[in-house]
């Protein structure tokens, strides 16, 4: 069983290559992006040296690092999740001798490594010549945040299946889904780090995932977090992912009893 979930990862890979001209586009339109971010947060840094708790440095690459790993756990499972569940496909998938759930993650980490080897990577040496992006010299915060990366990774899946599931009980879920990117993306630190925000709202946002997806793995990447610190953002990834397998089970479990098709 376990080599039908690899070859389910190796099969996501090999289809996503059929669309690579697409993500080689995408490289351009991320180092813009990249590219706005830097000259607003300049901007707005004007002749201050930091600013909530980062130095010009530090943003810039935090905003590079932030969009390029976004390429990485970034993955439309809830869509799918969605489609198959109108369409009434996700019927065939309970019959099959797998678990849904698992084949889900596997195909969005194929995804992933193929964003991961041909998106990320040579995005980050071309932003890296057009940017004062400042890497790590120390490769023990490489090992750590690429650790973070995978669970970044699978928090974001996570959060996407347990959205995609909701189409059992809504029929329609495009607004909770298009509400949940947008509350990734703001709320996870990749629009605006965390540290950012005022007191009260730091301090909410910390109570919930999103941070665990793009700001703690950037903070880390930067310099921001340190030392014995890492270890302990670490933790608060390993916590959420272990945090969320709740709801994702438990919704999962009682989405198989109430399937209906809508016209499939």
């Amino acid at each position: 069983m376990l080599s039908a979930y690899v070859d389910m990862i190796r099969i996501r890979f090999l289809m996503m290559l059929a669309y690579r001209v697409n993500y080689y586009s995408g490289i351009i339109i991320y180092a813009l992006n990249i590219g706005a971010y830097y000259f607003l947060w300049k901007a707005i840094y004007g002749a201050s040296e930091e600013l909530g708790g980062m130095t010009v440095g530090q943003m810039t690459t935090y905003v590079a690092v932030s969009w390029m790993a976004r390429a990485f756990y970034f993955n439309n499972l809830d869509r799918e999740i969605a489609n198959e569940i109108k369409d009434g496909s996700v019927a065939v998938q309970f019959i099959r001798p797998y678990n849904y759930i698992i084949v889900k993650m596997m195909q969005g980490f194929g995804e992933g490594i193929f964003r991961l080897l041909l998106f990320s990577t040579p995005g980050m040496v071309i932003v890296s010549f057009l940017f004062p992006v400042k890497l790590p010299t120390d490769p023990g915060v490489w090992g750590v945040f690429l650790v973070m990366l995978l669970f970044s990774f699978l928090i974001n899946s996570q959060i996407n299946i347990i959205t995609g599931l909701f189409a059992f009980f809504l029929e329609n879920n495009e607004g909770m889904m298009r509400m949940k990117r947008v509350a990734v993306d703001l709320f996870s630190g990749l629009v605006i780090p965390m540290s950012f925000f005022p007191g009260w709202a730091e301090g909410l946002l910390k109570l919930l995932p999103f941070q665990a997806i793009t700001y703690l793995p950037s903070a880390v990447f930067t310099g921001k977090v340190a030392g014995g610190a890492v270890y302990e953002v670490l933790g608060v990834q390993l916590l959420w992912f272990a945090l969320l397998i709740i709801p994702l089970f438990l919704l999962w479990r009682s989405a198989r009893k109430r399937l209906f098709v809508q016209g499939g």
